[in-house]
């Protein structure tokens, strides 16, 4: 089947199989390999992308239903070589642990931040539900997005 997609604000055009997901299609395909695959079952939530604006699990999503799409990767998020403010905030804070689930952490948090720039802990932590940390917790990926969006220190955000 063919489809045309746009992936990182570049249009791609490509015949692609019926059941190619569209973890493979962008990290074997595409090379975009920042995208990583975990559980291949969509419970850790390290190969989420963007879809359309909304946090999706690569490794469910058929490719092929993606003709018209508009998909972000983590690759998306440093521009010029330059590493976003978000990820600048997550190293600062030693967020990024082993980093395996940093990717699909990022990506979720980025579409939580462009709808709402300053979430509660409450909906920080909803907006990450999907996505597992299996090195030590959250606590220094709540202070990064405390940093990120001016809420550390004032009492929000904290993380207990």
């Amino acid at each position: 089947m063919k489809i045309e997609i746009t992936v990182n604000a570049k249009k791609v055009i490509r015949e692609v199989e019926g059941n190619r997901t569209l973890l493979h299609f962008l990290r074997d395909d595409l090379g975009l390999t920042g995208t990583k695959e975990g559980c291949g079952a969509g419970e850790c939530g390290a190969c989420t992308v963007l879809v359309n604006g909304e946090p999706v699990n690569s490794c469910l999503v058929l490719t092929a239903e993606m003709d018209g799409a508009s998909v972000e990767t983590i690759e998306s998020e440093a521009r010029e070589g330059k590493l976003s403010p978000l990820q600048e905030a997550f190293q600062r804070h030693h967020a990024v642990q082993c980093g395996f689930c940093t990717p699909g952490m990022i990506m979720s948090l980025r579409a939580l931040l462009r709808k709402n720039p300053k979430p509660s802990e409450e909906e920080l932590l909803h907006a990450i539900e999907g996505n597992f940390c299996r090195c030590t917790g959250y606590k220094q990926i709540v202070e990064a997005v405390g940093d990120v969006t001016g809420s550390a220190g004032k009492g929000e955000l904290t993380y207990a």
